[in-house]
């Protein structure tokens, strides 16, 4: 008989797979088609055309539409130059804490979504359960669209996503949209003492950097709307996270590259915040050229996430409180998967296990209270879907 894992274990060997965003996530995602198939269940994949990714889907129960849909990533944050104190790829108990690269964003949820799929499977469900496992969380939400729209011809359609990052079992209901721009800066190298004659990329990198600081000054001093004052800060963020460029002190720099982000509140329009952002590139570029017609600045978009709008009596909410009694009200500021299962026509809600606090931080963990509290509630769920 093959043998049922228990969720930690589960965990235990999901983390043991390294699989950092900019690496593979294969052997992962072929440890987990086989781990279903022992079972009986047959998983269906997206395979990402231009890099070694994959994505997992899966149903169990009666093969009709409105299942049930556990949504997690497979990705995880680098662990380079953070001072753990354990292996990150193994999954250490200390102090009531599992510590471990994943515990808590997100192959905690992934494991216990994997245990209570196998669970529905073998004790019968009159209510379909689906599991989706993405990649490329982590740079952007940009592994999830493909999947989804992948599923829609393979599986019967769900109705209720229950994305799991980490809530600590709260109900969230809203979550900020986001949209991001690659951008270089392209200039002209001279002798700093002939500046004038040059256009130093970094200095016309860094108006666009000083818009960014302009327009959160202005979004924190407006007053918010109901909706965005749900959540913190109740304004849209526009982040530079990371710049690199130049050749050397005396030169003017040729190239400057960075990433502008922008995390929208709901009821903002994000693509009119890339709009804004392209109009000040335009007016830096314009300045650029006028000394040097040989200068440009590149921008590419980098993610597009929409915002996970809060629904009037929405049935993966319902189904969420009815479970935890959690009748609160929770917004987060980052952003997730949901939004994009809600863009395709599916009720969303997250909730999972941990605090978000700890996601991407040195000595990740998931408090074990936490765990089994995320246990119980897979445990519920599969219960419900019975009768």
């Amino acid at each position: 008989m093959t043998v049922r894992m228990t969720p930690f274990a589960l965990m235990e060997k999901l983390i043991s797979f390294p699989t950092v965003s900019r690496d593979t996530n294969i052997p992962l995602i072929d440890w987990v088609a086989e781990y279903l198939t022992s079972h009986g269940i047959e998983s269906y994949r997206y395979i990402d055309p231009d890099q070694p990714k994959h994505a997992l889907f899966a149903h169990v129960g009666p093969w009709e539409e409105g299942a049930i849909v556990l949504s997690g990533h497979t990705d995880v944050v680098p662990v380079d130059g953070q001072p753990w104190e354990t292996d990150p790829f193994r999954v250490v108990e200390k102090d009531g804490k599992y510590y471990g690269r994943g515990t808590c964003d997100m192959k905690g949820f992934d494991a216990l979504a994997i245990w209570a799929l196998v669970e529905a499977h073998h004790g019968g469900v009159k209510r379909p359960l689906q599991i989706a496992l993405s990649f490329d969380e982590e740079v952007g939400c940009t592994g999830a669209p493909p999947m989804i729209e992948a599923m829609q011809p393979v599986l019967p359609k769900g109705s209720a996503v229950i994305v799991g990052e980490p809530s600590t079992m709260q109900a969230v209901t809203g979550h900020k949209g986001g949209t991001g721009f690659n951008t270089h800066v392209v200039g002209f190298e001279v002798h700093s003492s002939l500046l004038h004659t040059g256009v130093n990329a970094i200095m016309a990198g860094a108006k666009l950097i000083e818009w960014a600081n302009e327009m959160n000054t202005e979004n924190f001093a407006r007053k918010p709307s109901d909706l965005a004052a749900m959540f913190d800060p109740p304004f849209t963020t526009v982040h530079v996270g990371m710049i690199e460029g130049g050749t050397a002190h005396n030169i003017t720099a040729k190239d400057c590259k960075f990433a502008m982000d922008f995390r929208v509140v709901p009821g903002e329009d994000k693509n009119a915040w890339g709009m804004a952002y392209l109009k000040k590139v335009g007016e830096v570029e314009k300045q650029m050229q006028a000394v040097v017609a040989d200068t440009r600045i590149e921008v590419t978009p980098r993610f597009d996430v929409p915002a996970l709008q809060p629904e009037n009596d929405g049935e993966a909410e319902t189904l969420v409180r009815q479970i935890t009694g959690d009748n609160a009200s929770h917004k987060v500021s980052y952003g997730t998967e949901a939004g994009q299962f809600q863009e395709a026509g599916y009720s969303a809600v997250i909730c999972g296990p941990g605090d978000i606090a700890q996601a991407h931080q040195p000595n990740e963990f998931i408090e074990v209270a936490q765990f089994n509290a995320g246990h119980d509630f897979m445990r519920k769920l599969v219960e419900r879907l019975q009768h």
